[in-house]
Parts: structure tokens; C-alpha cells; sequence
């Protein structure tokens, strides 16, 4: 039996979850209060990068189980869930903003007529379900009416570039309730998906919500400790591949999220390990290991940076360097708190010229960066009269690119690979002098 959604928050996370929700068989209205992002999914336009995702926004618009609007009272007398997916920014601070969080429950508040549940899948800090549901009880004594409802957590778990898999083929689905009905109405909802293996986490609200930021914490910290693990090899002649291999051999351990880099970026890392480190502060205690993720991971992002101004020396100054690579991770457009913004910005200040290119993320670059670097239609267009290249996103079609045509086309022979894809010795033998993360 399909369920009645509606989904606040038609961005990465709100459009993924609305779509695959509706391609189960279920009754999806994605509400966004940003008109033009509205008529454009209303047009077929998809306001985001995620292989897949046109196709099944069409399919599923064309069938009638995917509605949009901009209006949640047009629809929130038939649903059984509101899922809230709205952003949840960074303060100055470091904590997340849960301005959206709370305006979404209000008008909840402010609109059921009869049991409905509000489900939070934004990225929101541990209490954050008590201030939603005191929200949500303000509204209703304010219109003087006692509406049943319930509140529960659903952190997503999607990775970018890989989200539509993520979501229907899950690692597993945590959900945080209060109440057995709101925990029936979620098996009903995620039953169909998980059919032979239901891989459902209940737990209760303040778990689920932590959950969230740990994974990602967990997840960041391999990630710094490895890349300081990677500059130290530099300093003492060791190489971090065979090391990352020796030590990824241990089941304990495993082999993911141990590649050395320059860097991680995106939606979610960065701001939820500043967040989770925000609220142990707020409840009188320092997370130190977490502190250190994020100081490393900062310093990390000059790497490739640091190793072309060591390279070209004096002569960075008026020289041409190629950028592959502006997004922070490959199949995505996502260029939030991308480490190519900080090489970028860096080579620019220095004096280079810079030349840029990316498969899908070159039209947000131009939204951030402007005229300030040039835009090429390739890798090969991109290196044309560059001193030197510098890889920062590990795209599939920069692993084997034709380096004799590379090498013809360069003016100069300085090669920075800012994610470890490349072979040295291939590279050395054609006359490149090459250098890589974690590797003397």
C-alpha cells in the first residue's frame, strides 16, 4: 500500500529522497519555497548534478507519483509523513542554523487537521527534535486545537554521485521515533525497499540524530589521519600507498576512506565535523580528536598548493598552471568548500594564470569564480601552454589520459597529483617531473 509524503526541501537530499520515494509506488509533493526552482522542476529542469536523477524525475512526474509546489497546504491534508529536508547552514560559529528546521516545523504546526508525522532528514544537532516538537505544540495551542502528530529522525546516508543506489539499496536506515505508531507508519514506509533484507535501525531520537554526525566525523577522521599519515612519509622516504595497503590489510581496519589526497570538501563533511565539535563545546567538553580532523583537513587543502610553488619556485609568478578537477568529489557539480577553490585562489594571489576543467562542475565555477580563471572544453585545452598541471578532482576520464599528447601540449613539465591516480614512473620515463601526496 502506498503512503502519502510530502518532502520540504527540494535540494540534494529532499529531490533524491522525493524521487526514490515515488519510484517505490508511493505519493511524493516536493515543497520548496524558491519559486524558480520550482517551475524548473515543473519544466523537467534538475536544479542538481546526480547521474540518474533526470530520468527518474521524469518517469516518475509522468506517472503522477511526483508533484512540486511551493505551497505545503495544498497537500498536507492527505499525507501521512512530511519528510523536512531544508538546509541547515553553518553559523559563524561553527553550529548548525536551524532557522529552516524550525520555520518547516511551525508551519506543521500551524497547518495539520489530523495525525501526521514531521520527519526530520536534515543534518541537525542532537536535541534538535525537542525544539521541532515544542515548535510544533506552540502552533497548535496557539490555534487553541490538540492535532495528534509525532516527530521522528531520519538522517540521510547519500553519498554524491551515488545517491539513487544509496538510497534503494541502502547500507541501512536509521530512524529515530518516540511512539510505536510512528514507528509502524516508517516500517510501512521502508519495508517495500528493504523486502529481503530490512535493514532498519530504530532507536530512540537522540541516537539517531547522533548517528548522523559520528558516521560523518568517523568517516572525515580516517580521512585526516591518513593525509597526515601521507606528509609524514613524505618527510621520512616512505610511501603512503604500500602503507595504506599494509594497514588497510587488517579487517579491523579495511581499505575505505584510507586514500591519502588534498583534501576532503562538500555538503556534509565539513560542516557537520564543525557542528559536532560545536555542540560538545555547548555541553562543557572538547571533542580534541574532532577539533584535529578539521584543523588537518584545512592545512591539507594547500598541499597541492604548496607542492607547485616548490616546483616552479620564482617563476610561479606569471606562470600558467592547469586546474583538472574543480568539484570535490567526482560525478557531482558540488563545489562547497572544494580544495581546488583554495589552490585556485591561492595560485591567483601568487600571480599564475589558471586555466581550468571540469566534466560537469565548470558552470558553478563560473558562478563563483567569474572571469577570474579560464575555462576550457578539456584536459587537453586545459594543459595548452601550462607550466604545469595540478589533478584535484580524481575524475574517471583524467585516470588514463594520452600523455604524449599532454606532454606536446605543455610548455612546461611540472605535474602535481593532488589524488594519487597516476603512475610516477610513466610519467618520469615521457620527461614530466611528477609529484604526488605522501610520496618522497
Amino acid at each position: 500500500m502506498s503512503t502519502n509524503i510530502a518532502i520540504v526541501g527540494t535540494g540534494y537530499v529532499g529531490l533524491v529522497s522525493g524521487t526514490c520515494f515515488a519510484e517505490m509506488g508511493n505519493n511524493v509533493t516536493c515543497i520548496d519555497v524558491d519559486q524558480s526552482k520550482i517551475d524548473a522542476l515543473l519544466g523537467g529542469r534538475i536544479p542538481i548534478y546526480e547521474p540518474g536523477l533526470d530520468e527518474l524525475v521524469r518517469r516518475n512526474t509522468l506517472a503522477g507519483r511526483l508533484r512540486f509546489s511551493t505551497d505545503m497546504a495544498s497537500c498536507i491534508d492527505d499525507v501521512d509523513i512530511v519528510f523536512s529536508a531544508v538546509g541547515t547552514p553553518p553559523d559563524e560559529d561553527g553550529s548548525a542554523d536551524l532557522k529552516y528546521v524550525l520555520d518547516v516545523a511551525r508551519q506543521f504546526g500551524r497547518l495539520i487537521k489530523k495525525y501526521t508525522i514531521l520527519v526530520t532528514k536534515s543534518t541537525v544537532p542532537v536535541g534538535t527534535a525537542a525544539k521541532v516538537k515544542a515548535a510544533i505544540k506552540a502552533e497548535l495551542d496557539a490555534r487553541g486545537e490538540d492535532v495528534p502528530f509525532d516527530v521522528a529522525s531520519n538522517p540521510e546516508f547519500l553519498k554524491e554521485g551515488n545517491a539513487i543506489k544509496d538510497f534503494l539499496s541502502p547500507d541501512r536506515v536509521v530512524v529515530g521515533t518516540e511512539s510505536d505508531r510512528a514507528r509502524e507508519a516508517m516500517t510501512r514506509l521502508y519495508k517495500p525497499i528493504l523486502l529481503q533484507n530490512f535493514r532498519v535501525l530504530f532507536m530512540d531520537i537522540p541516537s539517531a540524530e547522533m548517528t548522523k554526525y559520528a558516521a560523518n566525523a568517523m568517516l572525515a577522521t580516517r580521512i585526516s589521519f591518513m593525509n597526515d599519515i601521507a606528509n609524514l612519509c613524505e618527510l621520512v622516504g616512505a610511501d603512503v600507498d604500500a602503507v595504506r595497503q599494509g594497514i588497510g590489510s587488517d579487517a579491523r581496519i579495511g581499505q575505505k576512506f584510507l586514500y591519502a589526497g588534498c583534501g576532503y570538501g562538500g555538503s556534509c563533511f565539513p560542516k557537520d565535523v564543525k557542528a559536532l565539535a560545536r555542540t560538545a563545546v555547548e555541553h562543557g567538553m572538547r571533542l580534541e580528536v574532532v577539533e584535529a580532523v578539521e584543523r588537518v583537513n584545512e592545512r591539507q587543502k594547500s598541499i597541492v598548493f604548496d607542492k607547485l610553488r616548490g616546483m616552479l619556485g620564482d617563476g610561479l609568478n606569471g606562470s600558467t598552471v592547469a586546474v583538472a578537477g574543480l568539484a570535490f568529489k567526482p560525478e557531482t557539480d558540488d563545489m562547497r568548500e572544494a580544495p581546488a577553490l583554495v589552490v585556485i585562489g591561492a595560485l591567483l594571489e601568487a600571480g599564475a594564470r589558471v586555466r581550468v576543467f571540469d566534466p560537469v562542475a565548470m558552470d558553478e565555477c563560473r558562478r563563483r569564480l567569474g572571469d577570474r580563471v579560464e575555462y576550457c572544453s578539456s584536459l587537453y585545452d586545459a594543459v595548452s601552454g601550462a607550466d604545469a598541471l595540478a589533478l584535484m578532482t580524481e575524475w574517471r576520464q583524467f585516470r588514463m589520459p594520452a600523455w604524449s599528447r599532454i606532454k606536446d601540449a605543455m610548455r612546461g613539465n611540472a605535474i602535481v597529483d593532488g589524488r594519487n591516480i597516476w603512475n610516477r614512473r610513466e610519467l618520469e620515463d615521457l620527461g614530466f617531473r611528477y609529484t604526488r601526496i605522501g610520496e618522497k
